[in-house]
């Protein structure tokens, strides 16, 4: 009996092992997961109680949220620097979908409005700043340089390998991927998504889990590292740029700009007037040595002679 009972345990444990093994979150390192049940995996956010759906990318607003959770609240892992937009990183408020509120407050009662990719749109503001809408963020726009090789690749071959990148690794449909041009080293991506269906990834989320890709500081598990080949060879990327286009204009008033053209003329004041105050005193400088060698020679020849 004990040879069988051996053999049992040991098929029960087999069979277990994988499935607890597989309670793990594919898209998202910083999920917590757990079994609760024969089969059944559920995945939250570290310190939070949103569920994560780890088929799919989650929210950049959500992944901001989790950022922000002090390290000791959370497994070993190292915050990032920061975000590609101006601001910083934030605490962002979010809508139980993931997607940002369309009014930001940090904990000193300033406010502002932001698009659906969670960058600012507006001034600073109180907190009586009103945003009456989210406004949805149309185009993002992707800039990349790669380290040079011996030999450019061919632009067909670019956008291909970039295309199945996306596709595979951040679940985007190619018909958001609306152009990739290439100008060795130069690589130009535009995402364009007006409307997004529940079912599709959000373009602005995509951008964020390819700049974190980037960057060396993954949402993916520590197994998924980014990797880039075209026909075989390396893509290494070098720097980047995401740039937001949304479907109505920023709200910035002309007060911030016309700060900065201000500063532009003083500076450029300041440079002239010394100039033209150098060039009058050099101007002085040659009069006055004029000058004094013109008398020098006048007394020299009213001067009488020894002989």
């Amino acid at each position: 009996m004990e040879p069988l009972f051996g053999v049992v345990l040991g098929l029960i444990l087999a069979v277990a092992s994988p499935a607890h093994d597989s309670c793990t979150c594919a898209t998202n390192k910083w999920a917590v997961c757990a079994q609760d049940g024969p089969g059944n995996c559920t995945c939250r956010l570290a310190g939070s109680d949103h569920p994560v759906d780890c088929s799919t990318l989650t929210s950049k607003c959500f992944l901001m949220k989790a950022e922000m959770i002090p390290q000791k609240e959370k497994r070993l892992w190292r915050p990032p620097q920061g975000v590609s937009d101006s601001d910083g990183m934030y605490n962002p408020d979010c809508e139980d979908s993931g997607v940002f509120k369309a009014r930001q407050c940090n904990q000193s009662s300033t406010c502002w409005c932001v698009n659906t990719a969670g960058v600012r749109r507006t001034e600073k503001g109180g907190s009586s700043l009103s945003c009456s809408e989210l406004v949805r963020t149309r185009w993002i726009y992707i800039e990349l340089t790669h380290k040079r090789s011996s030999s450019a690749f061919a632009v067909p071959d670019v956008a291909k390998a970039l295309t199945q990148l996306f596709e595979s690794r951040y679940k985007l449909h190619p018909k958001y991927i609306a152009a990739i041009k290439y100008d060795p080293p130069l690589i130009q991506i535009r995402l364009d998504q007006n409307k997004k269906p529940r079912w599709d990834v959000d373009i602005a989320d995509v951008a964020y889990y390819f700049e974190k890709d980037v960057n060396n500081d993954s949402v993916f598990p520590s197994n998924s590292k980014l990797t880039v080949s075209v026909n075989g060879d390396a893509l290494a990327i070098e720097k980047l740029g995401i740039y937001y286009v949304d479907e109505k204009p920023p709200e910035f008033s002309m007060r911030q700009l016309a700060a900065g053209i201000g500063a532009v003329v003083t500076v450029v004041l300041l440079t002239a007037g010394i100039g033209v105050a150098l060039l009058l005193i050099l101007r002085w400088l040659r009069t006055r040595t004029y000058k004094k060698f013109e008398s020098k020679e006048m007394r020299e020849i009213k001067a009488p002679s020894l002989e």
